[in-house]
């Protein structure tokens, strides 16, 4: 029964960590370049390299009918990847997103003109 919850738990982990770094990297590979350079972060192909590191770290960690199943998530270069996932998202992130003007809908043709 324990050991049942335990793993119950260990899954939920696992699969948090991968989420989020995979949700990081999606976010590094859609910001524009020169926005990670005009917010006075490194460049967009570090971010990347960092994150795709960090994405196959997470999938090596999840359990073998999902991914690898060869490395543990709570080990130091599992870790490591949390890590440095969560310093993109909360500190590269909001300054490399594009700014949306309040009330604007993105999704609205632009129109042109005088």
């Amino acid at each position: 029964m324990v050991q049942d919850i335990q793993v119950v738990i260990f899954l939920a982990i696992t699969v948090g960590a991968f989420a989020v770094q995979v949700w990081a990297l999606g976010s590094a590979v859609r910001a524009p370049a020169g926005a990670y350079l005009g917010a006075g972060k490194r460049t967009k192909n570090f971010w990347v390299g960092i994150l795709s590191g960090a994405a196959v770290v997470g999938f090596l960690g999840l359990p073998w009918p999902i991914g690898a199943g060869i490395a543990s998530p709570l080990s130091l270069l599992g870790i490591a990847a949390i890590v440095a996932a969560l310093v993109y998202l909360v500190n590269v992130r909001p300054h490399v997103r594009p700014r949306r003007l309040p009330g604007r809908n993105p999704s609205e043709n632009e129109r042109g003109g005088w």
